[in-house]
């Protein structure tokens, strides 16, 4: 990776991408070690030459819900077998949104001990299943919060020595309107957010937010996000760092452009 490129300069050690929001294939183009592709969907899920091309010089995560048939390691998965051998997974419990009834009902904790099986060098997920997933022993994949740092102090200074990778939304702005615009609202589905948030449901999100909802979501930009310029984010994913992460993924929220220098 460039030492001088934005990826470098802003202390992100991967970055992840979703297939729904921009070609896979500029992904070639990023100056970054490691690319993390997220799962949205079966349609979505970017086709085998893309992914050779892109693994041919980077590490690729392809991001796999085990419980989602095609990746299933218990039932089908003919989608996960057809992946390129020089792609690494990510293994997840896998967002609803994305699943079938029948799907949502299927148990986790067996399919993610069989998926590791085939592919030990996999990370998981942690969302929703944070105790499974530290049972495996695998790299851990958190998703900030603003409770983060203070986890990973707790989890070192009790002896977990696994690595531990932290998935955080990027915006490589100080312009609290470009901030809001690109998090607003993600951080605003954040349930602490959305408590404090005034109840009102016609309350802007975005740049168009005011008043009380406004300092809410600039706020929680900085807890659940990695926000300001390339200096401002290098100092939060050195904090992580700090704090006893073992990498951050930063996944561009508002457009892939700033990371492509």
């Amino acid at each position: 990776m460039l030492t001088t490129s934005t990826v470098s300069r802003a202390g992100l050690d991967a970055i992840a991408l979703k297939p729904a929001e921009c070609d896979i294939g500029r992904a070639t183009a990023i100056p970054a070690d490691t690319i993390a592709i997220d799962y949205e969907g079966r349609e979505h899920v970017p086709d085998r030459e893309t992914i050779e091309d892109l693994a041919a010089d980077t590490q690729v995560l392809l991001t796999t819900p085990v419980r989602a048939d095609g990746f299933d390691p218990l039932g089908d998965d003919s989608l996960a077998s057809d992946l390129p051998a020089a792609v690494d997974r990510i293994l997840v419990a896998g967002h609803p949104a994305y699943l079938t009834d029948d799907e949502r009902s299927r148990a986790v904790a067996p399919r993610l001990g069989a998926a590791l099986e085939s592919a030990p060098d996999s990370w998981v997920g942690t969302e929703s299943v944070e105790r499974i997933a530290m049972a495996t022993g695998a790299t851990q994949y958190d998703l900030l919060s603003r409770s983060t740092q203070r986890e990973l102090r707790a989890l070192r200074a009790a002896g977990f020595d696994g690595d531990i990778a932290v998935y955080a939304p990027t915006v490589l702005s100080d312009d609290e309107n470009v901030i809001l615009d690109a998090v607003g609202d993600y951080v605003a589905r954040r349930r602490p957010v959305a408590s404090a948030l005034p109840e009102d449901g016609d309350e802007q999100t975005d740049s168009q937010a005011t008043g009380r909802a406004r300092e809410v979501l600039l706020a929680a930009a900085n807890d659940y996000a990695l926000v300001g310029t390339e200096a401002d984010v290098r100092e939060q994913t050195d904090a992580l760092r700090e704090a006893g992460g073992t990498s951050v993924v930063g996944y561009p929220a508002r457009d892939i452009v700033p990371f492509l220098e």
